[in-house]
């Protein structure tokens, strides 16, 4: 399990004066970039790939709320992969500072290639580190049907 530590800051709450959805946002974005840097996938790397990740869903389960001045502590575990690598699937947690389980998320991502714009499986070497990450205990072997599982389509204004 990876973890991250940080402090609510004043710009990171809402009018009602607890942690904004968007705060959860950035705070698991943070934690994600650490992850990969750690694990091989630092910014230098992806651009020499000309490849990057996209989240498709993120989905937020509140429990308790978190105030300013507190410190959260968020982990990161790998809960999905496809075989290819293409798709990938992360566990947030957060915790307080008494170690209280105040939310959740799971997020679903893929690998995009930046010049055209498209899905993209990861090469050789990125692949191998990938196949390295550890694992939840729940942990699934991703298709591209489950990116589709919400049922949810693209619905153009006529």
């Amino acid at each position: 399990m990876y973890k991250k530590d940080f402090e609510i800051r004043w710009s990171d709450i809402d009018a009602n004066s607890h942690l904004a959805n968007s705060a959860y946002i950035n705070f698991m974005s943070h934690t994600r970039v650490g992850f990969l840097n750690e694990h091989g996938f630092s910014m230098k790397k992806l651009i020499e790939y000309g490849i990057g990740p996209v989240v498709f869903s993120e989905h937020i389960h509140y429990f308790k709320e978190s105030f300013l001045g507190q410190t959260l502590t968020v982990t990161l575990t790998v809960s999905g992969l496809s075989d290819d690598g293409m798709f990938f699937k992360f566990e947030h947690n957060f915790y307080n500072e008494k170690g209280k389980h105040v939310a959740t998320c799971d997020i679903l991502g893929a690998w995009i290639n930046l010049k055209t714009r498209s899905l993209t499986v990861l090469p050789g070497n990125l692949k191998d580190l990938v196949e390295k990450f550890p694992k939840s205990s729940n942990f699934k072997t991703l298709t591209k049907e489950d990116t589709r599982q919400s049922g949810k389509k693209p619905q153009d204004l006529a």
